[in-house]
């Protein structure tokens, strides 16, 4: 199988895809990122790695980054993260507060934003948020060999300057008793992890640890890969999980920057960026292009 030609199509139908979605305008930073961009990275578990488009193009990973976070919670705290956080899909958006508020402040997932910050909230305990940045970005570095790998600054600020709904969100799990530390300093945390930046080939070899296979770093135990994994498919893509299940049949993890994160267990990592967001909050042409990798390569988990 030749995977370079594999990308070098999918990268040249992409280029001519007349719909791009729309880059997500509420954090302004997005904004701003030329919609035009796309970049896709197979690695496989020995760290070779295959390239094509804007894959060496740094941009921000946002909600990716919570499979790191859950990574460090999982080590840290095992199943007593479950009593903070839920692991069912929600089939609502990912900000959403309404299911927050029907169940008691324990969110449904630990992908949805509410989610996300219970996790955060969780590993804060005990540590400044630079300390637990810091040690987020070591696991990241780590995991992708590669040291260049940083938080930018600047969208962080811009998500703190616009993060009126997350903190709301964290506010009402303070109100029921769902957070250890003060919404803003949870909430800081939180932006800064979003705020990591990293290439199409950097995410790609980040993510091997879940991959598996000969020559991949052993971050967590293969349970925790397997419970990430299984989470990554049901949760993955909050209400279109099931549609991307469907269409790609691997787990995967989205930003609202754009960025996929695609786990193709015992084969590859997949990492896939186009700015231009679907109706969900997903990358419209990246979950394009990782269906027409799941097709061109075989790779499914069903088979």
């Amino acid at each position: 199988m030749d995977l370079q030609s594999i990308l070098n199509d999918i990268a040249a139908e992409m280029a001519a895809a007349p719909d791009r979605g729309k880059v997500a305008d509420y954090i302004p930073e997005l904004a701003s990122v030329d919609a035009k961009r796309f970049g896709i990275a197979v690695a496989l578990p020995d760290g070779r790695c295959m390239t094509a488009g804007d894959a060496e193009v740094a941009f921000s990973i946002q909600s990716v980054s919570k499979v790191f976070t859950l990574a460090l919670a999982l080590g840290r705290l095992g199943d007593q993260l479950w009593a903070r956080v839920g692991r069912e899909p929600s089939g609502l958006p990912f900000n959403s507060i309404l299911q927050l508020e029907q169940e008691n402040g324990i969110p449904r997932n630990p992908f949805i934003n509410a989610g996300a910050l219970a996790v955060t909230d969780a590993i804060l305990a005990g540590h400044q948020p630079k300390e637990l940045l810091g040690e987020l970005l070591r696991f990241v570095q780590t995991s992708a060999e590669d040291a260049d790998i940083h938080i930018n600054e600047a969208v962080a600020q811009s998500e703190t300057e616009h993060g009126d709904r997350n903190m709301a969100l964290a506010h009402f799990m303070a109100a029921h008793g769902n957070l250890s530390n003060r919404p803003e300093l949870t909430c800081g945390t939180y932006f800064h992890q979003c705020a990591i930046e990293m290439t199409c080939r950097q995410l790609a070899m980040a993510g091997r640890f879940l991959a598996g296979g000969h020559g991949a770093p052993h971050m967590i135990s293969p349970q925790r890969v397997r419970r990430i994994n299984a989470l990554m498919l049901t949760c993955g893509h909050y209400d279109a999980s099931g549609d991307f299940a469907y269409r790609v049949g691997l787990p995967g993890k989205s930003g609202v920057g754009g960025g996929i994160l695609v786990i193709a267990p015992g084969r590859a990592s997949i990492a896939v960026w186009s700015p231009g967001l679907n109706r969900h909050g997903n990358s419209q042409l990246g979950t394009l292009a990782v269906e027409r990798l799941a097709q061109a390569t075989g790779w499914s988990i069903f088979g």
